[in-house]
């Protein structure tokens, strides 16, 4: 069983800063992976906000967070980052890890679909 954990949420004022990291359980250095970011604000779906394979390529962003967030991954410590700069209230939300462990098609990793596994969330309140 696979497990992803979230850490690194907080509460910052709009332009502030936060590093999110998703801790994967599984070994993934050798395995072809995709663990994406998402996040959900209250009343809203959830939306994807950023996505990288561990077999390496372009990361993939939404973009309302392109020049802002970027993502990376240590596979030596089986985590995924996700750095989030000049942050606004539009931010605010709870994010999710997800995994999908081993990649099995070609899709947009920006939607939900398709990955095995969730974290329970981190929450993320940017104050104006």
């Amino acid at each position: 069983q696979v497990q992803l954990t979230e850490s690194g949420g907080g509460s910052v004022q709009a332009g502030g800063s936060l590093r999110l990291s998703c801790n994967v359980s599984k070994h993934i250095h050798s395995i072809h992976d995709c663990v994406g970011w998402f996040r959900q604000a209250p009343g809203k779906e959830r939306e994807g906000v950023a996505a990288i394979y561990s077999s390496g390529g372009a990361p993939y962003y939404a973009r309302s967070v392109k020049g802002r967030f970027t993502i990376s991954q240590d596979r030596d410590k089986n985590t995924v980052y996700l750095q989030m700069d000049n942050l606004s209230p539009d931010d605010t939300g709870v994010y999710y890890c997800a995994a999908e462990i081993p990649v099995r098609s070609s899709r947009n990793p920006l939607r939900s679909e398709g990955y095995d596994y969730w974290g329970q969330g981190t929450q993320v309140t940017v104050s104006s």
